[in-house]
């Protein structure tokens, strides 16, 4: 009777012990693996960050709705920050830097970020197609009204890619882009992300594998025997 008692008290400590550590994942922290080369060379696919979910605030999921109850009050990104998100069109999760927040006018000419008619220094964009794609003619509400919902690039294809806009960021939302600028699909594409998307900020990378190709999930981390390489140099990088 007391083994039994003793096994029960460990197996109770164990279960606050994993219940918390689930607790601190779901809010605080989340482990989150770079799948493409979007955001090259800021990140590499198969770095893996860890991201401050505290950041933007404490969001407590309500399951099978795919919606989220905040409880605690967070801030917003800035421009020039890299955020976290979830995917408004797919259950994915993407990162990208934030450049413009709600009421900025963006615009892109001849691949050169404009916001507020003022040109963006990024050092860290990088840019692997010479072509330049031409903006159509259009009517300018019409651009914007088509760019919110998530139609202009339907319209227009890869034009949105190196001339946009000018558009204007909407209340409670940011304009996201790739640093890899000619292969990111971002707010060019799909519009304006909404902050309730917004997942975390990432704070270092605490490791970097080259899987060979994109990673496909964070899952993607534990198959050893496809790993092409440890980037030893990069872990422990501070975002």
């Amino acid at each position: 009777m007391m083994k039994l008692r003793t096994l029960g008290r460990e197996l109770y400590a164990w279960l606050i012990v994993i219940g918390a550590v689930l607790v601190l994942r779901a809010v605080f922290v989340e482990a989150y693996v770079i799948p493409t080369g979007s955001m090259e060379q800021t990140f590499l696919v198969g770095d893996a960050l860890l991201v401050n979910r505290f950041i933007y605030g404490v969001k407590i999921p309500v399951p099978f709705s795919g919606r989220q109850v905040p409880i605690i009050p967070g801030g917003v990104p800035q421009p020039g920050d890299i955020v976290v998100f979830k995917y408004p069109y797919e259950n994915k999760d993407f990162v990208k830097r934030c450049v413009a927040v709600a009421g900025d006018t963006v615009r892109i000419i001849n691949k050169i970020l404009y916001v507020n008619n003022v040109r963006m220094d990024e050092p860290y964009t990088v840019f692997g197609d010479v072509h330049t794609y031409v903006q159509p003619a259009y009517d300018t509400a019409l651009y914007q009204q088509l760019w919110e919902d998530a139609r202009l690039a339907d319209l227009f294809g890869n034009h949105v890619r190196d001339n946009f806009g000018p558009v204007i960021v909407p209340p409670y939302h940011i304009f996201v882009m790739g640093d890899n600028r000619d292969n990111s699909m971002d707010s060019r594409f799909w519009g304006p992300l909404h902050e309730r998307y917004l997942k975390g900020k990432p704070l270092f990378i605490y490791f970097s594998f080259d899987p060979g190709a994109e990673a496909s999930n964070f899952l993607d981390i534990f198959k050893v025997w496809q790993w092409k390489s440890v980037r030893f140099m990069r872990i422990g990088k501070v975002m």
